[in-house]
């Protein structure tokens, strides 16, 4: 009986302290554990632009290239790059304008962005690699595996819209988008050749978001590459219903929720995100 009290009272005392201290793991932004040097990394030049690359595990098994969302750069992989550098070779990009790469002259676009990829890839001498795309890095991927199908292996995108429809419009966490924004600033002031700026990559972002992504929905339903769309149960940008409709417009694309997390997902729960890209990769043929 009195090892039942005590449960019950570590239970509650256990709420409680959720209640006051813990906030659910959908509205976090945990810190990101630091990459290890990698085994390459150095620049190419693409239209005027100076861009970053890092590769790990160059001698491993398929490869997968990680393409970061908007604000973010290499470092956002901290998570993810140990677990997935096991069983392969894994590629980093910072984004034109993002991370250690420069904005050059042209502005942005998905297409752009697409063919900065490519580049890469071929300077590297890699035919074809998988992709997995977080945000704007997902859109990336679909533009590739759209135009560039012979380039794809398998994509996997993750908070990734394909036009503008799905676009929630409920009141945003400010709090936690000021700690975002916060933390994606320092890291640029860090990294970049121009650390002042990080407003104008705010500005060209949000030019791009005006308009884009716009993908045509006929040519993403030619996709062959074995897909999956990822999204978080908390998702905090697009509806559930916009992930469900590109998934059934790829032919064999299944939809995975990761639950308890946001657009942060591979932050908010890295094991539960890195499963979900490791049973495409090593279990989808």
């Amino acid at each position: 009986m009195k090892l039942l009290v005590i449960t019950l009272l570590m239970l509650v005392a256990g709420i409680c302290l959720q209640g006051q201290a813990v906030p659910p793991r959908w509205k976090t932004l945990p810190v990101v554990p630091a990459l290890a040097p990698a085994a390459d990394s150095g620049w190419i030049m693409v239209k005027g632009a100076r861009l970053f690359y890092a590769v790990y595990n160059p001698h491993g098994g398929e490869p997968v290239l990680l393409l970061h969302g908007g604000f973010g750069n290499t470092a956002v992989w901290g998570f993810e790059v140990p677990l997935l550098a096991t069983k392969h070779t894994v590629i980093l990009m910072d984004s034109r304008g993002h991370g250690r790469s420069t904005m050059g002259s042209e502005p942005l676009s998905y297409a752009g962005l697409a063919e900065d990829a490519l580049t890469l890839l071929d300077s590297l001498h890699i035919p074809k690699v998988s992709i997995v795309g977080w945000s704007d890095g997902g859109i990336t991927g679909l533009v590739l595996a759209i135009y560039h199908p012979q380039r794809v292996n398998k994509l996997f995108t993750y908070g990734s819209n394909f036009n503008k429809s799905g676009e929630k419009h409920d009141p945003p966490d400010t709090a936690l988008g000021a700690k975002f924004m916060k933390a994606s600033r320092e890291s640029y002031e860090k990294m970049s050749a121009t650390p002042d700026g990080f407003a104008q990559l705010r500005k060209s972002l949000v030019a791009m978001y005006a308009n884009e992504p716009n993908l045509d929905t006929n040519a993403i339903k030619k996709i062959k590459a074995p897909t999956v769309i990822g999204c978080g149960e908390y998702e905090q940008f697009y509806t559930r219903e916009h992930f469900q409709l590109l998934r059934a417009m790829i032919p064999g694309a299944r939809l995975v929720v990761i639950p308890a997390v946001s657009h942060g997902g591979p932050w908010q729960d890295p094991q539960s995100f890195h499963a979900a890209v490791a049973e495409l990769l090593d279990h989808t043929q």
